[in-house]
């Protein structure tokens, strides 16, 4: 349920374990749009020429997956009137990179600003435009060129600097910018063939639907209906900014402890300390609690990358 609350997500795991398929099966549980976030996909969508006949307002939120061959104007958008690229079609939605590796190193960087900034400037002779870039990046890869390093059944084959040349492929900074790392592993066959059905997406919908009504509430004035420009700044808990983050953010003496123990064994940036509190702040909306409370933070703390795999 957490891929669905507009934090990065990075999945690793083996061939066929299921990375695609969950990540293709996002879109039935997002939220749904606002009025004034259909209009912002809607006006990017007619700028590229891309609004359907039929589709006056975009009311489902994009889900974008580019092939690793896409060129670097192709994600950010460009040509002699620059128009927006993958990353500003993905805009209040989803962009899906499979096989995060095989993207070339510079179209890989290329994202790491837009993920801070939620927008992105083209700059050409004739002048310059700025296109929103509000997405949740979601990307799956395997641990290795072969696929089964640290597989539970099938051997890798790869030598170990194999390996770490492959992972070493993502850069730390980027990697800095997911919040959500989790391992998806392979699928035993009990598990495949067993006829018990799980939750429905509608009602993970609901609950996520719930948790980003109390996010749009939190971030503005109380008794005061947010406004066009309130939900363009900061509409939900991935939106905030250090103000908000010391204001929403608030621990108790336990957490405290366990943020700081966690800074200084896993040596965090500033950054990821920050995105350690706002998803402990999701996971706490989506628990219905009013606190970060140490459970909430735990959880939060380890999706974060350990050393990736090695």
């Amino acid at each position: 349920m957490l891929l669905s609350v507009v934090h990065n997500v990075l999945m690793i795991g083996p061939p066929g374990a299921g990375k695609t398929l969950l990540a293709r099966s996002l879109p039935a549980i997002l939220p749904f749009m606002t009025i004034d976030e259909a209009l912002d996909v809607t006006r990017i969508y007619s700028v590229a020429d891309m609004l359907p006949e039929d589709t006056p307002l975009i009311r489902s939120r994009p889900f974008r997956a580019p092939h690793h061959t896409i060129s670097h104007a192709g994600l950010v958008g460009g040509g002699t009137w620059p128009h927006p690229g993958e990353i500003s079609l993905a805009h209040r939605g989803v962009l899906f990179l499979d096989e995060l590796p095989e993207f070339s190193p510079r179209v890989l960087e290329v994202i790491r600003q837009p993920v801070e900034d939620k927008r992105v400037t083209i700059s050409r002779a004739q002048g310059t435009l700025t296109f929103p870039a509000n997405f949740q990046l979601v990307a799956a890869m395997n641990p290795c060129p072969c696929g089964y390093y640290g597989d539970s059944l099938k051997p890798c084959t790869c030598s170990s600097s194999t390996v770490t040349r492959y992972q070493k492929r993502i850069s730390g900074p980027l990697l800095d910018r997911i919040d959500i790392h989790v391992e998806v592993p392979r699928v035993d066959y009990e598990k495949l063939s067993e006829d018990r059905f799980g939750e429905p997406s509608a009602s993970i919908q609901a609950r996520v639907e719930t948790a980003r009504e109390l996010q749009r509430k939190r971030f503005h004035k109380d008794g005061d209906p947010p406004t066009s420009q309130d939900l363009q700044r900061i509409s939900c808990n991935s939106d905030m900014h250090p103000a908000e983050i010391r204001k929403f953010c608030q621990l108790d003496d336990t957490s405290i402890s366990l943020i700081r123990s966690a800074m200084r064994q896993m040596q965090l940036s500033a950054r990821a300390y920050h995105r350690i509190l706002k998803l402990a702040r999701t996971i706490a909306d989506l628990a219905g609690a009013e606190a970060i409370q140490p459970n909430h933070l735990a959880e939060a703390i380890q999706y974060r990358p350990k050393e990736m795999m090695m």
